[in-house]
């Protein structure tokens, strides 16, 4: 544990005190408190946890980003962006405490085996995962492992009596961080980036191209609450948009110093686009948005972005732990900082920060926002901009309180909404599969994740998926499931109450079936004319 202690601390040591003085009277001065804590406390003490407090303690009084993750957690951190996992390759969800598969990851290991859309997995390795109260985290674990390792699931399908075997060897399973791209008009392409990582680019110019081959010009941009991700991922999507030469942020630190990021010779030649951002809109995401309008290279719709300019280094750990300590700031091209202020050691206020918005009035309207002069900046073509608290939108779009009520918020947060839909796809999915020609979608989605010659006009205009997005109709049957559902969960509503949410609910169960038959494009598609940014988005690029 010494031993233990003494790498951890020096560790830290060397990657934050580079250039200071060679003086280690503060570092054996914790090192003795540790030490006579271990020996001499009254009662027995775990030191691993002694020493991640301490190390959390230090951090706290620094900043809110700097953080500490213990060592079990640092994969599932970090795999999302880092593109893979390791695993059985399904997206699943929970119904009723069993878990259900919505669709297999094309060429994935489930898929392989014979595993379908709708199939019930009750057992991993003969343990039981169905009606235990298994959590979502719990399964997690049981279904990854190591690429390579083989895992037993048994099976219920419908229509096929008993438990089916399966066998499955688990592999590398990508992880996307683009969740939908479609053609809004012959000439205007919509992409949905939920964070920044490694594979983000390349999804990215995919996804363009995809477009631009059957017509796009312009593009919707749609960055809300959008965490960030990797600076570099930003940077190299920002300079597939900007002109050569042209500034798309710069960091500044104590010990960093400061770096320049420019853009080079990389044009996807897009038209005019519009980045659609709110108050979750954050870090990597902010540095698109900031380069597109301080450069003027677009509209920013939405709300006020979420204001996080700090720059976070990870710091390996002997035992697997991770440090992320903040090394700079970054900057905005014409110098803004978008950090918003915050009081070292004082988290909660912090992270209050978006009920304040709401208490203030912010979100309801602009007017309520105010910046001294002294965090006024001109962008590239003159037009005025504010620095010290997140990307003021060029185009402010108020929240509609009113288009969630107080059933419909109870409705989400109880599961009640999807386990509808996942109750009325388990009984119908084939007749929905057929009706809609499903199989030729997925057959062309197959053949692009092989890296085959497929058709984009197929993908991204399935005539059946059409079909589905212009005719069909929630059934009674769904909407007694649902009410049903808000019964068992004691729910209480009024006929007003369900009478404002209607039109809504049924928008929000049209597109989960949507996106469970497809994918998320198609849940997009179906979802996104309820958003007031959306709308705003694309009335100002027509405009």
């Amino acid at each position: 544990m010494k031993r233990y202690l003494f790498l951890v601390l020096g560790l830290i040591t060397i990657t934050a005190t580079a250039q200071r003085k060679n003086d280690d009277t503060q570092l054996r001065k914790f090192f003795y408190v540790e030490n006579a804590i271990s020996q001499l406390y009254v009662d027995d003490i775990n030191e691993t946890k002694l020493v991640e407090d301490a190390i959390t303690g230090m951090l706290k009084e620094l900043d809110p980003h700097s953080t500490y993750t213990p060592a079990k957690d640092v994969q599932q951190m970090t795999e999302n962006l880092n593109g893979s996992f390791e695993g059985i390759g399904v997206q699943y969800n929970i119904n009723e405490d069993t878990l259900v598969v919505i669709n297999t990851i094309t060429n994935g290991p489930s898929e392989k085996v014979g595993i379908i859309a709708g199939d019930k997995i009750i057992t991993v390795n003969d343990s039981s995962i169905a009606g235990v109260k298994m959590t979502k985290e719990e399964i997690m674990k049981r279904l990854r492992g190591p690429k390579g390792t083989k895992v037993n699931l048994g099976i219920v399908r419908q229509g096929v009596k008993g438990v089916q075997k399966f066998v499955v060897t688990r592999d590398k399973i990508p992880v996307h961080t683009l969740d939908a791209y479609y053609m809004i008009n012959d000439h205007t392409g919509y992409i949905k980036l939920s964070s920044f990582g490694a594979t983000t680019h390349d999804e990215f110019a995919d996804a363009v191209k995809d477009m631009q081959s059957i017509g796009m010009k312009d593009l919707v941009l749609d960055l809300q609450s959008n965490g960030g991700g990797y600076l570099q991922s930003a940077v190299a999507l920002a300079d597939e948009l900007l002109q050569k030469g042209e500034m798309i942020v710069y960091t500044d630190g104590r010990s960093t110093g400061r770096h320049d990021y420019y853009a080079t010779d990389a044009d996807m030649k897009v038209g005019k686009i519009t980045v659609l951002v709110d108050g979750y809109t954050a870090s990597a995401a902010e540095i698109v948005s900031g380069a597109i309008q301080d450069n003027d290279r677009g509209t920013i719709v939405g709300r006020r972005t979420f204001a996080k300019g700090l720059v976070q280094r990870p710091i390996d750990l002997p035992d697997g732990s991770m440090v992320r300590l903040t090394v700079a700031h970054y900057y905005s091209p014409v110098g803004r900082c978008f950090q918003k202020p915050y009081v070292k050691g004082d988290k909660k206020s912090y992270d209050n920060d978006m009920l304040e918005r709401l208490n203030s009035g912010e979100l309801m309207s602009a007017d309520s926002i105010h910046f001294p002069d002294s965090l006024k900046y001109f962008t590239k073509g003159g037009r005025v901009v504010y620095g010290g608290g997140g990307i003021m939108p060029d185009v402010y779009v108020p929240l509609d309180t009113t288009l969630y009520t107080h059933f419909h918020r109870e409705l989400n947060a109880k599961s009640c909404i999807i386990q509808t839909t996942l109750k009325y796809l388990d009984q119908h999915r084939k007749q929905l599969i057929k009706d809609y020609d499903v199989a030729s979608y997925r057959k062309q989605l197959s053949l692009k994740e092989a890296g085959k010659k497929y058709d984009v006009q197929m993908i991204l205009h399935h005539p059946g998926y059409e079909r589905f997005k212009s005719s069909f109709q929630v059934p009674e049957e769904m909407i007694s499931t649902l009410l049903q559902k808000a019964k068992e969960e004691k729910i209480e509503y009024t006929d007003e109450a369900l009478k404002s949410s209607l039109s809504y609910i049924k928008v929000q169960l049209k597109a989960l079936l949507a996106r469970d038959i497809w994918d998320m494009s198609e849940y997009y598609q179906i979802m996104n004319p309820t958003s007031e940014i959306y709308m705003a988005g694309l009335k100002t690029l027509n405009n």
